[in-house]
C-alpha cells in the first residue's frame, strides 16, 4: 500500500537542477536504487483516504491541460530524464519499480509500459528486477493485465481491502465483492509471478466474522502477498467527518487489536509468514522488495506530484498539483518543493523506527544506552524476542508488534 502524503513537510529549498550534495552519491554503488512512479489519479475519492490524489472534478480548471492524464505519462518521463542528470554516471541498475496511486491503471497500460521504459533506458533494470504496479480490481481486465506482463512487470497489487459490501461502503469502494479475487486469477492467467492484496481492518460497523470472511476470501484466492492495515482515520477527510458528526462510530484500539491476531493467525495457519508488521508472504521470493527498501533506508527516486525521495540521507518531496509539476518539467526545473539533509543521529533514529518493524529485527548496536536499557525491559515484558536479543538484535513478539509503536518511542528515546 504505496501512496503521497497530502500534507508536505517544510524544508530547505531544492534547487532548480535538481543538484544533490556531493555526500549524497558517496558510496551509492552499494547501496540498491529504487523508482516509485506516483499516479495522483483517481475515479473518485474514498472517504477515508488522505493521500495526494485528485478526481477529474477536482482538477478541472485547476492547471488546465497540464494536470490532464491523457499526457501525464510525458511529464513523469521527463522526471525520469531529469533524474539520470543528476545522478550523473551513478553505474547503478535500477532494482525495483512501484507505481502507486492514487489508481495508476486509470491510465493505458501502455502509459505504464513506457514510464517503465524510460528507467530502463536511462539507468537499465537489474537482472532480477521487481516491477509493480498498484491496481483497481475495477479498472483491469485480462488484457490489461497481459499487456502490462508484456510490458516487463511481474509483480500487481490489487487494493481489495474487505470482502463485504457494507465494509467497502463505508470506505467509499467502488468495487464489488468478488472481483479482487476474480484479478488475482487474471493476474496469475497473464503470468505475474507475484500478487498481492491489500485489505483494511477497523472500518466502523466491521465485525470479527466480516474481518474473518475477508482474510479467508483474501487468502482463497491464491495471492502470495498480503498486506494488512489498521484503518486510520485522518483529519479531513469524508471518514473524519461522518465520525465527527456521530453517523458512524469510531473503532476503539482494542477492537484493532483483535483483528491484527485474527490476522496473524489465519495467514499463519495458511502458510504466510510475517516478514514486517502488515505484512505478510507465503515465501521469501515473494516479499515486496520494493518497501523493504524503504525499511532498510536504501536509496529511491520518487517520480510525480507530492512523491517523495532518498539518496544517501538526502531526502526530498515535489510540489503537490498535477499542474504545477507538469509546469516545473516543461520550464525544466526540478519539480521539488523542498529538501532534508539527515544527520547521523536522524538516520540511526530512523532505521530504528522502521527496522524495528521487521521480522529480520533491529541492531541492538543502533540503541543508544538508554534504548538498550528499554530494550532489556521490553525482553522481560513479552515484548521483544530473547533469543535474538542474546544475538544482538531486537525482534519483536506477537504482542509487541501489537504495541510496536510505543516500543519504538521506548527503544529511541
Amino acid at each position: 500500500m504505496d501512496g503521497m502524503p497530502s500534507v508536505l513537510p517544510d524544508g530547505e529549498p531544492v534547487p532548480d537542477d535538481g543538484a544533490l550534495p556531493r555526500h549524497a552519491l558517496e558510496g551509492a554503488a552499494g547501496r540498491p536504487l529504487g523508482f516509485y512512479l506516483h499516479v495522483p489519479y483517481c475515479a473518485t475519492r474514498c472517504g477515508y483516504c488522505d493521500f495526494n490524489t485528485y478526481t477529474a472534478t477536482e482538477l478541472r480548471g485547476s492547471g488546465g491541460a497540464l494536470a490532464s492524464r491523457d499526457n501525464y505519462a510525458s511529464h513523469l518521463i521527463g522526471e525520469v530524464r531529469q533524474a539520470r542528470k543528476v545522478l550523473g554516471d551513478d553505474p547503478r541498475r535500477v532494482r525495483t519499480v512501484f507505481v502507486g496511486g492514487g489508481t495508476p491503471t486509470l491510465l493505458a497500460a501502455a502509459d505504464l509500459v513506457a514510464m517503465l521504459g524510460a528507467i530502463r533506458e536511462e539507468f537499465g533494470l537489474a537482472d532480477d528486477a521487481e516491477i509493480t504496479t498498484e491496481a483497481n480490481p475495477e479498472s483491469v481486465g485480462p488484457a490489461y493485465l497481459a499487456e502490462l506482463r508484456e510490458g516487463g512487470f511481474n509483480r500487481i497489487s490489487f487494493g481489495m481491502q474487505s470482502a463485504r459490501q457494507h465494509v467497502l461502503k463505508i470506505l467509499d469502494r467502488t468495487h464489488t465483492p468478488g472481483r479482487p479475487e476474480a484479478c488475482v486469477a487474471e493476474a496469475r492467467a497473464a503470468g505475474f509471478e507475484h500478487v498481492n492484496l491489500d485489505l483494511i481492518y477497523g472500518t466502523p460497523g466491521e465485525s470479527d466474522d466480516d474481518w474473518r470472511a475477508s482474510l479467508d476470501a483474501a487468502i482463497g484466492a491464491g495471492p502470495d502477498h498480503v498486506s494488512a492495515y489498521a484503518l486510520i482515520v485522518e483529519e479531513g477527510t469524508r471518514l473524519a467527518r461522518r465520525i465527527k458528526r456521530g453517523e458512524i462510530p469510531m473503532t476503539d484500539d482494542d477492537a484493532h487489536a483483535d483483528r491484527y491476531l485474527i490476522a496473524d493467525e489465519a495467514m499463519a495457519a495458511a502458510g504466510f509468514s510475517w516478514y514486517e508488521v502488515s505484512n505478510w508472504s507465503r515465501t521469501p521470493e515473494g516479499r515486496c522488495l520494493h518497501n523493504e527498501l524503504y525499511w532498510r533506508g536504501a536509496d529511491w527516486w520518487g517520480a510525480g506530484p507530492g512523491a517523495h525521495s532518498h539518496v544517501g540521507g538526502v531526502r526530498w518531496w515535489n510540489v503537490k498539483h498535477p499542474g504545477a509539476y507538469a509546469q516545473a518539467l516543461a520550464e525544466g526545473r526540478s519539480p521539488g518543493a523542498g529538501r532534508e539533509i539527515l544527520s547521523a543521529e536522524d538516520r540511526r533514529v530512523e532505521r530504528i523506527l522502521l527496522e524495528l518493524r521487521l521480522a529480520d529485527g533491529c541492531p541492538l548496536s543502533l540503541l543508544a544506552p538508554a534504548g538498550l536499557t528499554a530494550a532489556r525491559r521490553a525482553v522481560d515484558d513479552g515484548l521483544l524476542q530473547p533469543g535474538p536479543f542474546a544475538d544482538g538484535l531486537a525482534v519483536l513478539t506477537l504482542r509487541g508488534r501489537l504495541l510496536a509503536d510505543a516500543v519504538v518511542r521506548d527503544l529511541v528515546d
